[in-house]
């Protein structure tokens, strides 16, 4: 598997993404927002976490007009894999890949916890190595996780089977408990909690080792 991670400015999450990548057998390239196009081979995108562009107007809204995000569409419609956390998510979301919106927490404070999340489905190649109802123990951190989308959306969301997790212990008063959600295709997968924090013993847990070698499970057969 080729994985890019894509670094904005603001980024402070995309080291760990790259190391998550690496750590599961990937090939990792590190890819600069003003770059117009993805290098060649690319399997996944992984779009990292942080403040890009310091959360200026909305979360994501400014990287989601950097040249490589249109690449990163460009590479979501040819059926390619994309993964975005935190504000990954909400730069996904700001590009039309996924659904909905990430909103301001509704207690209004950054939330910076390890927490339970219940996966909700295991047909996805990013999570094909649990079942569902598995309870990862995955830390979030941040300030506009607040899921939203409208009712028709969700129970569209429900009906295909595309919310990939919620959480337990619903830190931020996302729709649903919602904490993650996958594409039409299921290639793309948007979520707040941050698995490439939990790869290793060191960092305190193990569980978000299973997302990455989920992907290299999906693409050793793909």
């Amino acid at each position: 598997m080729k994985a890019a991670v894509i670094t904005f400015p603001g980024s402070n999450c995309d080291r760990d993404l790259a190391v998550a990548f690496e750590r599961a057998g990937a090939d990792v390239v590190r890819v600069w927002h003003k770059e117009g196009e993805l290098p060649k081979g690319i399997d996944i995108v992984g779009v990292p976490g942080g403040f890009s562009f310091g959360d200026y107007l909305r979360c994501g809204a400014i990287a989601a007009q950097s040249p490589v995000a249109r690449a990163v569409r460009d590479h979501a419609a040819r059926g390619g894999y994309v993964l975005g956390i935190c504000n990954g998510f909400q730069i996904l979301t700001e590009t039309g890949l996924l659904p909905g919106a990430l909103m301001r927490n509704a207690s209004l404070k950054f939330v910076c916890k390890a927490l339970h999340l219940r996966v909700e489905t295991s047909d996805s190649a990013f999570t094909n190595l649990w079942k569902k109802g598995d309870t990862p123990r995955i830390p979030v951190a941040h300030h506009d996780g607040n899921y939203t989308i409208d009712p028709e959306g969700l129970a569209r969301l429900k009906g295909e089977d595309r919310i990939a997790f919620t959480y337990v212990e619903n830190p931020n008063g996302a729709m649903a408990d919602v904490a993650g959600v996958l594409s039409e295709n299921r290639r793309v997968l948007g979520m707040m909690p941050h698995p490439e924090r939990v790869v290793e013993a060191a960092q305190g847990g193990t569980d978000g080792s299973v997302l990455f070698r989920s992907l290299m499970a999906a693409m050793a057969v793909a």
